[in-house]
């Protein structure tokens, strides 16, 4: 059984998760000088990047409280989003209509998130710790 603390901790994890990717979104348009136009169309972005992160990243054991606590297993949510990132990607361009999938912006937007999420693990894994 799951005691209150896995459970607060999971739900930290994955709030963290969503702000990270968030931000990454945020960050996106605006190196872009899109942001202050962007409105509803940051959720083109957000909305497939959390969709494909929710379905990869349990997989790789990314909500694994003993696996989360040990600094050796950081590796666990960057690798599953760069697994997740063509699949965001993939549904961006559908959620756009068959909008063209631009390999440059798989790596770009994968990689980003990734150093992103590696960043606020190893924050969690600091304060967890």
């Amino acid at each position: 059984m799951k005691t209150d603390s896995q459970w607060q901790n999971r739900s930290v994890l994955l709030a963290g998760d969503l702000i990270t990717l968030a931000l990454v979104t945020v960050f996106g348009f605006a190196t872009h000088g899109e942001l202050e136009s962007a409105g509803a169309r940051l959720l083109t972005t957000f909305v497939p990047l959390v969709l494909a992160w929710l379905l990869v990243s349990p997989h790789l054991g990314v909500f694994d409280l003993q696996r989360t606590n040990q600094i050796g297993q950081l590796w666990r949510p960057f690798w599953a989003m760069v697994l997740a990132s063509p699949l965001a990607a993939w549904l961006r361009g559908v959620l756009l209509r068959n909008a063209p999938i631009l390999p440059i912006f798989v790596l770009v937007l994968g990689g980003i998130s990734a150093l992103a999420l590696l960043v606020w693990r190893f924050l969690f894994w600091l304060v967890v710790h």
